[in-house]
């Protein structure tokens, strides 16, 4: 790669003359300006992050901040994180990733250096630190999550209240009166901002179908196997003949396995969808109807509105994306043998 002393010598000017072209911080003439710039273009010379900000010019570059714990489900946040590089990429943009756990002094170190045009805040958690930091610093930022106070905030996500709620009314609309939800991991619904907003909005949709909602978790990460399949034994004797899944690939498995040893199938004896999976339900050995989570949908919905927000031009706003239902036959009438 070309450096400033062969542009200068290409241009048949001095390093400084370049340097000042390049930073606009001397009026350079119109000539000189033209044989530096083709030097620049024939040389396919990049100038520094740093020269560029002088200039006031984009980095091209975003901060991706995803704060990696113990407790992450490396899988789906791992396709956010691609999802996000692949739709900054479509921009010919680069991604910093933030991984530290304390993800505020990542965003602030950036932000204080001016080393990227805006940030993209990933893993939101409902009651989010990273709230009250977005709102002090100058970069622009993007939330892909709803966090509680998402106030004069960027916020995208998919519409997990709406998948949801649709599930309900699938399975209402088969003539299911008693309908379990079987949930992420009892923690998830402190750290993660979906669970609750999945959670909530099952029951509101429960109560106003006049059905019976049941509530249950899937365990921590280890254990989620054993307390889902324990889940949903205690759903099937309280009488359920429905389930929605909001759970990891590994507990889908496990519940499905539960109800084959119960003789019940899907969808003669028991009804399943799945809402927010990160992975494709038609590959499971029952394939399974679907709300799924599309991380390139809300990543690309995000990088939009990080480069609107450079250019000044999005009002803070919370923007979900409509969720898109995948029938895989596991929705069928209510059956008695389901609450025997």
């Amino acid at each position: 790669m070309a450096n400033i002393n062969e542009v200068a010598k290409a241009a048949g000017v001095s390093i400084s003359t370049v340097s000042y072209a390049l930073s606009g911080k001397r009026a350079v003439s119109p000539d000189t300006r033209r044989r530096i710039e083709k030097a620049v273009q024939d040389l396919n010379y990049l100038p520094n992050a740093g020269a560029r900000m002088l200039a006031g010019r984009r980095t091209q570059i975003f901060a991706l901040t995803e704060p990696l714990r113990k407790d992450t489900h490396a899988p789906t946040h791992m396709a956010f994180v691609l999802a996000a590089s692949v739709a900054a990429r479509r921009h010919d943009y680069d991604v910093l990733l933030l991984t530290e756990e304390e993800a505020q002094q990542g965003m602030r170190r950036v932000a204080a250096n001016r080393l990227v045009d805006a940030i993209l805040v990933l893993d939101v958690a409902p009651d989010d630190p990273r709230v009250g930091l977005a709102r002090s610093i100058a970069s622009p930022t993007v939330f892909i999550g709803v966090p509680r106070d998402n106030a004069g905030l960027i916020c995208v996500d998919l519409d997990f209240e709406a998948a949801a709620a649709r599930a309900v009314d699938l399975l209402a609309d088969a003539g299911h009166t008693s309908i379990g939800l079987v949930g992420q991991a009892e923690a998830a619904y402190e750290k993660s901002n979906f669970p609750p907003r999945v959670r909530g909005a099952f029951l509101r949709r429960a109560e106003v179908r006049d059905v019976e909602a049941v509530h249950g978790t899937s365990g921590e990460a280890r254990a989620s196997r054993t307390a889902a399949r324990r889940t949903v034994a205690d759903m099937i004797s309280r009488g359920a003949t429905a389930l929605v899944l909001h759970t990891a690939e590994e507990a889908h498995g496990s519940i499905l396995a539960e109800l084959s040893e119960r003789g019940l199938r899907v969808p003669e004896d028991i009804s399943v969808v799945s809402v927010g999976a990160s992975f494709d339900t038609a590959t499971l050995e029952t394939p399974i109807d679907s709300f799924p989570l599309d991380p390139q949908a809300s990543c690309d919905a995000a990088v939009d509105l990080a480069l609107a927000a450079v250019d000044g031009h999005p009002e803070p706003a919370v923007h979900l994306i409509a969720p898109r239902y995948h029938a895989h036959g596991s929705i069928g009438p209510r059956h008695e043998r389901a609450v025997a």
